[in-house]
């Protein structure tokens, strides 16, 4: 898993919230996901504004959209 944050989001501070945001979600849905893949996300402005649990629920719909999550 990678995850990149651009300084467009705001200072080493913000970032790292987001990526720390990003990651905790990412944990919470890792044993419902099967094995074999790579992922790389990319945080958004309005990703410093969110908790785990929001960012947590959008990668959950978008991973069992394209069938990583049954």
């Amino acid at each position: 898993m990678g995850i990149t944050t651009s300084k467009k989001i705001g200072n080493a501070v913000v970032r790292n919230r987001c990526r720390r945001i990003i990651r905790a979600a990412f944990y919470e849905i890792s044993p419902m996901i099967n094995g074999g893949y790579d992922f790389v996300f990319v945080a958004r402005t309005k990703t410093k504004f969110l908790k785990s649990t929001h960012v947590e629920r959008a990668m959950t719909e978008c991973l069992k959209e394209v069938g990583v999550i049954k």
